[in-house]
């Protein structure tokens, strides 16, 4: 790993050095190993460990990047014990924030005009401060209420510096450990990189929100605010103001005057919609990016971070989620296999034990116990342990899945998220073979088999013509021919040996009739040694094959 010599760089190494040396020989630390390795040893308490709310603060002191990092932990329940989880959570919505003389001159800069000529209010004290930006409650010209999110200052210069340094420590160990190589850091940080890069365009988020909000205008109770594109830019984004309240500030009171069960059902359904019919999706619905509105709605906020799907992973992820929901373990390793990639040292056999006992749980759990996302991530895991490299799609869909989980019983303690997807997936398919019955997807296919019929004769022929000519080759490749060889050269010595015993029988018995001075047992002599070695040669193979098979049904699985 070649080091870099500049003073940020420097410091980046010192301050994540100091974070190792904190957190590395902790509980947590030790805990997550063990996890890693497959050890179910629970770790008995130290003392003078750091507490789970110093792990945040530390986070936040250095800066967005690690803010961002901290987030991405909070809501991966199977990686870190709940107390780091409440803690972190608070990085979700209660960051510092920045004075707002700054946010005045990145609105000017941003839009080319003065907050006073732009908005006929604007409230000098944050709405909410996020990693990446802060909240601030507005009013356009013609009255219109709206938030106005403002991108932190010198926020790009700071996280492509903090990138630097990480890909260069994220190398070295997937050049020099063996963790690095199994679970390729530097490809999730690249792909880590790149979710906050989108997450920085401002621009893009905007045309987000207008896309989702047109995905789920058949959604009565879910709301997505609308941005205003004259006071957006890359840095400022103006949308809609929600009037509302986090759900996670709900009161059990409160909760008494809404449906929670509907409105877990329709939140669950439409998410349903974004990954499985749309393939465009909210990835980032954590608690803290969901409002319950004051007129009884479900608001989601924070476009973000969103994930997008091909239809053949679509097509995957419908059969995958149907698996875990019913607990089919062995369905569920089938279509993870076929869309992962296996590494060196992969261990399927390992891999298909653990993940099959994974998604079995689910139909074993009480219904309001099921969580299918927790079982993905799960899976997910175990892959990584085994050497199977899955889809970055799965991990997000399943990180995904917890927070709606988590949101879910939020609004209704007693949602059951597999009996949701059950419930669902007959429309999904419905939904799915309509949208692909379009006259453009129709056409294609019909040209496709119109090409394939018109190229058909000319094909056979050339078959025809090949047959005809004695020039047909066919090429078998195997994994291992030598194994295979061997294995062919057993069965015919065995084919072989069985025919010249049965020709020993058959002599015998046409011997007997011949008449001989020399007898065994009253018999033709000659007669009765070939009887006798035609016995013990057929006792000899039978044995031979009875112990062959016997080994083989208690040969222990690799």
């Amino acid at each position: 790993m070649k080091l870099s010599l500049k003073p940020h760089h420097l410091k980046r190494y010192k301050d994540i050095a100091m974070l190792f040396w904190k957190y590395g020989n902790s509980d947590l630390a030790k805990e997550f190993a063990n996890d890693a390795a497959g050890d179910e040893k629970i770790l008995p308490a130290r003392p003078n460990q750091p507490a789970p709310e110093e792990l945040a603060d530390d986070l936040e002191k250095m800066g967005p990047t690690f803010i961002k990092f901290g987030q991405l932990l909070s809501s991966r329940a199977d990686l870190l014990p709940e107390p780091y989880l409440k803690a972190l959570a608070r990085l979700q919505d209660k960051v510092k924030p920045f004075p707002y003389q700054q946010v005045e001159e990145i609105i000017a800069s941003e839009l080319g005009i003065r907050i006073s000529k732009a908005f006929s209010f604007f409230e000098e004290k944050h709405l909410a401060a996020a990693s990446l930006g802060q909240v601030h409650r507005a009013a356009l010209r013609d009255g219109r209420p709206v938030v106005v999110k403002v991108q932190r200052p010198e926020i790009r210069r700071q996280i492509a510096e903090d990138f630097e340094v990480l890909e260069e420590i994220a190398d070295f160990f997937d050049e020099h450990t063996d963790i690095g190589r199994r679970y390729r850091f530097g490809k999730l940080l690249a792909e880590f990189k790149s979710s906050i890069l989108q997450e920085l365009d401002y621009q893009r988020e905007a045309s987000n929100l207008t896309t989702l909000a047109g995905n789920l205008k058949d959604f009565p109770h879910l709301l997505v605010p609308l941005p205003v594109p004259d006071y957006s830019s890359r840095s400022v984004l103006t949308m809609d103001y929600v009037s509302g309240t986090k759900i996670t500030a709900l009161s059990p009171i409160a909760q008494l005057d809404f449906n929670g069960d509907v409105l877990a059902e329709e939140f669950f359904k439409a998410y349903l919609k974004q990954v499985l019919i749309d393939g465009f999706f909210h990835a980032d619905p954590h608690p803290g990016n969901i409002f319950f509105t004051d007129d009884g709605r479900v608001a989601l906020l924070d476009l973000g971070m969103t994930g997008r799907l091909s239809s053949a992973m679509q097509e995957h992820l419908l059969r995958l989620l149907l698996a875990i929901s019913e607990g089919n373990g062995d369905e569920a390793v089938k279509i993870i296999l076929r869309i992962s990639e296996t590494m060196e040292g992969f261990d399927e056999a390992e891999f298909t034990k653990k993940a099959s006992e994974f998604v079995s749980e689910q139909r074993d759990q009480t219904l309001n116990h099921q969580d299918v996302g927790k079982a993905l991530m799960a899976v997910s895991r175990t892959a990584a342990q085994t050497g199977l490299y899955v889809p970055t799609e799965l991990t997000l869909l399943g990180k995904t899945l917890l927070q709606l989980e988590e949101v879910g019983k939020i609004l209704c303690p007693t949602f059951n998220p597999g009996a949701s997807v059950r419930r669902h997936v007959a429309e999904v398919m419905t939904t799915r073979m309509r949208k692909s019955a379009t006259p453009g997807h129709l056409f294609a296919s019909f040209l496709e088999t119109k090409d394939f019929i018109g190229g058909l004769p000319e094909r056979v022929n050339k078959i025809l013509d090949v047959v005809g000519n004695s020039e047909l080759e066919v090429n078998v490749k195997t994994p291992d021919a030598r194994h295979l060889l061997n294995g062919f050269e057993k069965i015919a010595n065995r084919v072989t040996t069985g025919i010249i015993l049965a020709a020993l029988i058959v002599g015998a018995a046409l011997m007997m009739r011949i008449s001989s001075s020399f007898q065994i047992f009253g018999y033709p002599g000659i007669a009765m040694i070939c009887f006798l070695v035609a016995l013990g040669g057929s006792g000899w193979l039978i044995l031979g094959i009875l112990w062959k098979d016997y080994k083989d049904k208690h040969k222990p699985k690799e």
